[in-house]
């Protein structure tokens, strides 16, 4: 089989944090992937958050993997405040709770950091001070749109009652009475829209493969999660509108998940590099569960079905891989049903429940 090599790599700059916090839904993802105990899972890395979750389902290993060291750095730091920290004090050093002492619980982790990983801290101490939650592109992105375009459509007070949440029908009485005005979608649209995004929020090239508008997709899939979905329980909203996590944590941060994470913390293992050459060293038919992000967003179709392939030379049968369509269509094949097929209505009824509230369609599919 001939390796692929990805083809956002010589399009985009992987320099410095990206992603500080996984914006998508480790529930939905859990739920799809439906990982058993003993599962060999590969995840894409980002900031950990969702690879740190698949460990709750007591895998054998959970093999992180992502080409940008400063995403494997916040991995390292977040499995050290797992093994170092109380429950609290990781949520301190994240940013979900308020501190003063940032500095001190990344000293107490410090031990647990290689080289290569301390170093980079050891530069970043604003960003750790700041809780290392909001220390990524993406993240600052999102403190502009809070700090000086949310004032100008919306008050605190008015915030704060959306961020209450309640029943269903009380959510969509106050998006459609007081939330959702000709300012609120007017300013959405300019903030969120290619241009915008592709400036100070992601890579432009990220959007090479994007039709159509962009803000008009976003807003609508916002719509649904502020109308249909509770934003009590929503921590990505939360830390979008006043960051932090209010009343609601992602799965990894949960306390529930905290001592079944940390006890099994050293089944994760850290790749620098490609999904591509991961799955390389794993070799064949040794991989059960993928959660592959939005990987296929940057990558053309064709290049898709080539990952696709190497994927399903590297997976057992009943294996499955779950991953997000933010703006471009990307799934297998029709035509390749004897080989791996898409779990639609699975993934359908997921994406209605998909807190991170950005994407088009959630798929999930299983190797034949």
């Amino acid at each position: 089989m001939k390796k692929t090599e990805t083809e956002i790599a010589g399009k985009a700059s992987f320099e410095k944090i990206r992603y500080a916090q996984c914006w998508e839904d480790a529930d939905i993802l859990l739920e799809g992937l439906d990982i058993q105990e003993g599962d060999v899972c590969l995840g894409i890395g980002s900031a950990g958050d969702n690879c740190l979750s698949m460990l709750t389902r007591n895998p054998a290993k959970v093999i992180a993997v992502d080409m940008n060291p400063a995403q494997l750095a916040c991995i390292e730091l977040r499995v050290a405040g797992f093994k170092r920290l109380r429950h609290r004090e990781l949520l301190e050093l994240i940013g979900s709770r308020p501190s003063e002492r940032r500095l001190e619980l990344f000293a107490q982790c410090e031990n647990e950091l290689s080289k290569e990983a301390l170093l980079f801290w050891r530069e970043h101490q604003d960003d750790i001070e700041n809780g290392i939650g909001s220390a990524g592109k993406f993240e600052r992105y999102f403190a502009l749109f809070r700090k000086y375009v949310i004032p100008l459509i919306h008050s605190e007070k008015q915030v704060n009652r959306l961020l209450q949440g309640g029943e269903t029908e009380d959510c969509r009485g106050y998006y459609d009475v007081h939330w959702d005005s000709w300012r609120w979608r007017m300013l959405f649209k300019v903030f969120f829209s290619r241009w915008m995004m592709g400036r100070l929020g992601r890579d432009p090239a990220f959007f090479t493969y994007v039709e159509g508008s962009v803000a008009d997709r976003i807003l609508s899939r916002t719509r649904h999660a502020l109308r249909e979905l509770n934003p009590g329980d929503n921590p990505y909203l939360q830390w979008i509108l006043t960051g932090t996590h209010a009343t609601a944590l992602p799965h990894a941060l949960r306390a529930e998940n905290f001592e079944s994470i940390r006890n099994n913390i050293d089944r994760l293992e850290l790749r620098l590099g490609t999904l591509e050459s991961a799955l390389e060293t794993e070799g064949s038919k040794k991989i059960d569960r993928l959660n592959l992000s939005d990987i296929f967003e940057y990558m053309s179709r064709e290049m898709t079905e080539k990952v696709i392939d190497q994927i399903l030379h590297s997976t057992r049968r009943g294996s499955r891989l779950a991953y997000w369509n933010m703006l471009a269509p990307r799934y297998s094949p029709d035509a390749w049903s004897d080989r791996i097929i898409r779990l639609r209505d699975l993934g359908d009824s997921l994406l209605l429940k998909d807190k991170a509230f950005f994407y088009s369609a959630f798929i999930v599919e299983e190797v034949q």
